[in-house]
């Protein structure tokens, strides 16, 4: 039977925050944490048949780092740490976000990406990691009919996550990669609204591979960048056609605003959404700085950034 890690993160861990957070009493070690009651259930199903059960609380990069390195395979002559395609421990992500989730997968990838310098020989083609390690996802929230789980159509509730995991049964996903040295599991959206609600258009040359989206030269409402389907709408527009996280290409769709003169009726504003498919884009603001979310992870860009997919390198348990 399986060792199996139910991992969970502390309140701030994967939303830009590190502390364990005021429901934890501030500055309580990780250890201090309750786990929530879905990882409970999810325990106990896993003990009932049989598993061996841990529950760890990170509140540090360093925390999961330590729960990742159980997964390490046997010293190589290379020198890399690489995973162990053979483990007998299993990981369970109990995740309230997908910011949470990301943090997870983020560590994986700094563990286990080699250098570009010593990429070895038996890196999957057009990959900068090897097969990252299965895990699974238990949501804290089970009735979310938004986050990545119920995108991929994943087991939602603790005893059918327990199930999912001891079945084995395992779908690898494409991983969309950026160079700020994160991932994005589920996409990205680049703008923002004003205190009313309203888009703020930015300007910024988008391109998806050899594509030009935007040149650069004007008004953008918003550019989602999809490697599955949350970040399809945008204040009520449609923006990317369809997610799909194993096809190995990220869709990109930006929302560009244009005045249409009417005869008698004066101006109205038309929004064009331009779409379209690749391995990688880049987005290179031209008035300073611009927000965006990250798998719901709030950020601000005012250079150039790119994303690319690396086909099937991190996988889920499913059903």
């Amino acid at each position: 039977m399986y060792d199996v890690v139910l991992l969970s993160l502390a309140e701030g861990q994967g939303s830009g925050g590190g502390a364990c957070g005021a429901e934890c009493g501030g500055c309580a070690p990780a250890t201090a944490c309750t786990p929530r009651v879905p990882v409970l259930r999810c325990a106990d199903a896993l003990t009932a048949a049989g598993a061996r059960v841990e529950t760890v609380t990170a509140a540090s990069d360093q925390e999961i780092d330590e729960v990742l390195a159980r997964f390490d395979g046997p010293a190589r002559p290379d020198g890399l740490t690489w995973p162990d395609p053979d483990s007998k421990i299993r990981l369970v992500v109990a995740s309230a976000t997908d910011g949470q989730l990301r943090a997870v997968v983020r560590r994986l990838v700094r563990r286990y990406a080699p250098p570009p310098s010593k990429r070895p020989g038996d890196l999957p083609t057009g990959r900068t990691v090897p097969d990252l390690p299965a895990l699974a996802i238990l949501p804290l929230d089970a009735g979310d009919s938004t986050d990545l789980a119920a995108q991929l159509g994943l087991p939602r509730t603790p005893e059918q996550v327990a199930a999912a995991v001891l079945g084995g049964s395992v779908r690898r996903l494409d991983l969309l990669r950026n160079d700020g040295g994160s991932v994005t599991v589920d996409g990205a959206l680049v703008g923002g609204m004003d205190d009313n609600g309203h888009a703020v258009p930015w300007r910024g040359r988008v391109e998806v591979d050899d594509a030009v989206l935007s040149d650069g030269d004007e008004p953008i409402l918003a550019c989602a960048i999809g490697n599955s389907a949350g970040y399809a709408e945008f204040a009520g527009l449609r923006l990317l056609a369809e997610g799909d996280a194993v096809d190995g290409q990220v869709e990109v769709a930006v929302a560009v605003p244009s005045i249409v003169k009417q005869r008698f009726r004066g101006t109205k504003m038309r929004v064009e959404v331009r779409r379209a498919r690749g391995r990688a884009v880049s987005v290179l603001p031209r008035d300073g700085e611009i927000h965006f979310l990250d798998d719901g992870v709030g950020g601000a860009m005012n250079r150039k950034r790119s994303w690319w997919t690396e086909a099937g390198a991190w996988a889920v348990y499913a059903s």
